[in-house]
């Protein structure tokens, strides 16, 4: 059964960076990473193509954010920099069948999730 595994989250200091890892079992597909903070609604993160070709990031992470693909390893990644306090969350990377998606419910599979803490 295919499934997503991340990995690489942590506690980092305010401006810090961290790096996150999706890996991934069966086909190649679009996957995109979500975060889901206390007391708030799960919402999009940055979005990558199956062929890595295009990228697309919510306003709150562009710029500081960079999600890539090594479709060898079949790994996504999410660079993340300049990290904020209001960037901790538990991040999840999903799988969807769609070109990319922006929106959690065109995806089907998901990650377990990792914790991202920013200190300030």
């Amino acid at each position: 059964q295919a499934q997503l595994v991340e990995s690489g989250g942590g506690l980092v200091q305010a401006g810090g960076s961290l790096r996150l890892s999706c890996a991934a079992s069966g086909r190649t597909s679009a996957i995109g990473w979500f975060r889901q903070a206390p007391g708030k609604e799960r919402e999009f993160v940055a979005t990558i193509t199956r062929g890595g070709t295009a990228t697309y990031y919510a306003d709150s992470v562009k710029g500081r954010f960079t999600i890539s693909r090594d479709n060898v390893k079949n790994t996504v990644y999410l660079q993340m920099s300049i990290l904020k306090p209001e960037d901790t969350a538990v991040y999840y990377c999903a799988a969807t069948s769609k070109f990319y998606s922006t929106d959690q419910r065109d995806y089907n599979l998901w990650g377990q999730g990792t914790q991202v803490t920013v200190s300030s």
